[in-house]
Formats: structure tokens, C-alpha cells, sequence
């Protein structure tokens, strides 16, 4: 049985590998997470201001209500650098979009790949607000940049825009349709001659998109995508069923030793984002938050400690292994796990292709996930504000920045549970590591023993 089950993990590794082998090569997989993971540092330097801005305690937000400075508040003076990041990501990933593309095409100027992409996003945009003046029935369009699409809203765009702009442009330079420069002209100016041909194509293409677009009942491409790509995709994204779908092949993906969550956060970590954006916008204007399924409902209640909730598993090896094998292990690894840090025991346990360790490290995510989101759901815990915190803070304190007390208290009971679903699987492992360990000791005693023996019959004196 033992053997039949060794080679069924093996043809699946074997099929497995190859696959996330593609995937982690695909350039526009690998543009969208190097890109999101760019302008991580600017979403959480905003959501440090929304924090403070809108800190769990009543007193603490009533006082920043009342504080006027000049003509506005100090509420509203904190919320400035949120406005200016996370109300405003879709330009950040509109231009980096493009400069990750272009590292990923063999183009050697990624800035004009990111101008274009830039460029292309903003020539797509209705330069308009719509308005209508207090008492008035009229709406009147006012001409600006219209908030709404230059935050969450305006991601997908900003992303559909940016392949297919800097793939044309990439097409347009590799044909070389550039113009040469003689040598002696500083590089600058050589590399900005050398984009226009291409750059401007491209925004005669982009341009003519946006004039067919104005002939269609949705009148611009924002409204088009909004409605039939990226409002469907975060309802269904944002379900409860399809984090759990996508956390269980994340998981399954771990077990051989592939990082799961690396390939399906590509493609579902720019959802997650936006439902986060929207959450951190309501509350910034007063308004409950509308998304339970976030960014921060997958990295800070899903798992605590790294992939597989495995802060549960090394506070049962800690409290209840015996084994010098796991003993050593956990205390060598609950400092990294404590932060998010998992690698070292899903190797070094191993987790990876253990059979003995399989089910809890699907099902302890899974149980996560779905109580979570029912005690959301109810209103037991508070929908996730939307502050996008380091990946690294512990549990408890996230769950407190997050979520309020009810949040951090909820997190102490998963860890609770993912203790008590891991502790039968790892007490039937700790048992054959102090098999093991016990063998290793006789036979290190037994082998001591031989050759003190050896030692005695080599050194007999029969000499009187």
C-alpha cells in the first residue's frame, strides 16, 4: 500500500512540476506579480494613514473628528496620503504594468514601455465627472480625472491596457521601427528618438480604440471593462467558494514542493487588492465595508504562519511532541513562523510529500476560511477594514488592526483549532521519530559497547 501511494505521489510530482514550471515562466504572470509587488510598499504606507485614521477605538476617531485644521478636519488631513496611494493604484499599476513587461520582452527601455502604458490607460479614460449641483435635477459634466477610475475601479483597465500597449510597442521596437541616432548623441536623447516611432503608433492605435468605444452604447472602454470583466470577476473572486477553491490547489500544489500560493496569487492577488481598496475606501467615507473575501481576509485569517495555518502545527510540536527530532525543529522555527515564515518546517519536518501531514495542511486552511467567513457574515467579526499591513506581523496584533478586538480574539481560536486538527497527525509522526530515535540509540550503545570490547580483547597483557 505504502509502496503504490509512493508511486502515485511521484507520477503526480512528476506532472505536477512541469506545469508550475510554465506557469512561473509566463510573462504576463510575471509582470502582474512583480508589479503588485512594487507598489505593496506604497498601498501599505496608505493604509498605515487609514489606520490611523480610523484606529478600533471611538474616542480615538471621534477626537480626530473634532480637530480642526484650517478649513478641514484632522480626520480628513490623515486620510490625504490613503487618497494619494490606495485611492490612486491604478495609475501606479499603469505605468508599472509596462516597465515590467518590457523586462519580460527583451526591451532594454523600460521607462518609455512604462510611459506608454501610462499614456495608453489615460487616453482610455472619460476626462469627466459627472455632477449635479445641490437642488438641481440637471447633470452637468465637469472635466477632470475622475477619482473613481484611478483607484480600485480602474485596476483591470489598467491591466488589460497595459498587456496589450506594451506588447503592440514591444512588436513595433523588436521590428525595428526606431530611429538611429548618430554616435556621440547622449544616450537620453538617443533612447527618447528611438521610442517615438513606436510610442506614437501605438497611441494612433490606442486613440482609435477609444473613438470606436465612443460609438458604443458603454461609451469608453473603463465602463465596458468595469461591467463585463472586472465586476464579475471579484463577485466570483470574491466568494467564499472560490478562496477556498483556489487556497485547497494552492496547498495541494505545497504538498510536492511547488509554491502554490506564488502562482495563484498572479492571477487572484490583483482581485483580492481591489476588494481590499474598496473596503479601505468606505471606511474612509464613514461607510461600512463591503467585502469579506480581501487581501487581508486570505493573508491574515486563512493562514497564520505561512501556507497550511503551520503557526497551529509548531505550537502542537512544542506543547505536545517528544521526539528530540521535532522538539529542535519547532524551537529553531516558531521564531519565523511567528512572522509568516514556513519554509523551514515544510522542508525540514518535512510537509512536503509527508502523507502523514496531507490532510491537516489542506483541511486547517479550509476550516479557516469558511468559519471566517461565516462569523464575518453574521456580524460576529468585523468585515476587514482594508489596511494592507506587512505580510509579516504576527497574529493577534493583525487581527486587532484588521478587524478589532473581535478580530484578534477570533484569531487565538483558529489557532486553537488548527492546533487541535493538527495534533492527532503530528503525535502519530512523533511517534515514529521516537521509534527511530530509540533504534538510533540502541544501536549507538550497541555499537559503543563492541568496540570497547574490541578495545579490551586488543590490549591484553599476558605478560606477568
Amino acid at each position: 500500500m505504502a509502496q503504490g501511494e509512493s508511486k502515485f505521489m511521484e507520477v503526480l510530482e512528476q506532472k505536477l512540476t512541469p506545469l508550475a514550471t510554465i506557469v512561473g515562466k509566463n510573462r504576463y504572470l510575471l509582470t502582474l506579480r512583480d508589479t503588485f509587488a512594487v507598489i505593496m510598499p506604497l498601498l501599505i504606507v496608505g493604509s498605515f494613514f487609514t489606520l490611523l485614521g480610523s484606529f478600533p477605538i471611538p474616542g480615538w476617531t471621534d477626537f480626530l473628528a473634532s480637530v480642526q485644521v484650517g478649513d478641514q478636519t484632522l480626520s480628513d488631513l490623515i486620510n490625504v496620503p490613503a487618497t494619494c496611494t490606495v485611492s490612486m493604484m491604478a495609475i501606479f499599476v499603469a505605468f508599472m504594468m509596462g516597465y515590467n513587461f518590457a523586462e519580460h520582452d527583451n526591451l532594454t527601455d523600460r521607462v518609455s514601455a512604462g510611459l506608454v502604458t501610462l499614456l495608453s490607460w489615460i487616453l482610455l479614460m472619460p476626462l469627466y465627472t459627472n455632477f449635479t449641483p445641490e437642488g438641481a435635477t440637471d447633470v452637468f459634466q465637469v472635466s477632470s480625472v475622475p477619482m473613481d477610475w484611478i483607484g480600485s475601479k480602474g485596476v483591470f483597465v489598467a491591466i488589460v491596457s497595459g498587456f496589450l500597449s506594451c506588447a503592440f510597442y514591444g512588436m513595433l521596437v523588436h521590428k525595428d521601427l526606431t530611429i538611429k541616432m548618430p554616435e556621440g548623441v547622449p544616450p537620453t536623447v538617443s533612447r527618447a528618438f528611438s521610442a517615438l516611432i513606436p510610442m506614437t503608433l501605438t497611441v494612433v492605435v490606442v486613440w482609435l480604440v477609444r473613438v470606436a468605444f465612443v460609438m458604443t452604447p458603454w461609451g469608453d472602454v473603463f465602463t465596458f471593462i468595469y461591467t463585463f470583466l472586472q465586476i464579475p470577476l471579484q463577485n466570483l473572486g470574491g466568494t467564499v467558494v472560490a478562496q477556498a477553491i483556489i487556497y485547497l490547489f494552492a496547498h495541494f500544489l505545497w504538498f510536492f514542493g511547488i509554491h502554490g500560493t506564488n502562482i495563484t496569487d498572479s492571477v487572484y492577488n490583483p482581485i483580492l487588492l481591489a476588494l481590499s481598496a474598496e473596503n479601505q475606501e468606505a471606511i474612509a467615507a464613514g461607510l461600512p465595508a463591503p467585502n469579506i473575501i480581501c487581501s487581508q481576509f486570505q493573508s491574515l485569517f486563512a493562514t497564520m504562519g505561512g501556507g497550511g495555518s503551520t503557526l497551529s502545527l509548531l505550537i502542537a510540536m512544542l506543547l505536545f511532541c517528544k521526539s528530540d527530532r521535532i522538539l529542535k525543529l519547532a524551537r529553531l522555527c516558531i521564531g519565523p513562523g511567528i512572522f509568516n515564515i514556513n519554509e523551514p518546517v515544510i522542508f525540514g519536518l518535512p510537509i512536503v510529500l509527508n502523507p502523514v501531514l496531507f490532510v491537516p495542511f489542506i483541511l486547517v486552511p479550509f476550516f479557516n476560511i469558511v468559519t471566517t467567513w461565516a462569523v464575518m457574515a453574521i456580524g460576529l467579526v468585523p468585515v476587514p477594514n482594508g489596511v494592507l499591513i506587512p505580510w509579516t506581523t504576527p497574529a493577534v496584533i493583525s487581527g486587532f488592526l484588521v478587524s478589532g478586538w473581535q478580530g484578534a480574539v477570533w484569531q487565538i481560536f483558529l489557532l486553537i483549532a488548527g492546533v487541535i486538527i493538527y495534533l492527532p497527525f503530528i503525535k502519530t509522526l512523533d511517534k515514529q521519530y521516537l521509534a527511530e530515535q530509540a533504534a538510533a540509540e540502541l544501536s549507538d550503545e550497541s555499537q559503543a559497547g563492541s568496540e570497547i570490547d574490541a578495545i579490551d580483547l586488543d590490549n591484553l597483557d599476558f605478560d606477568f
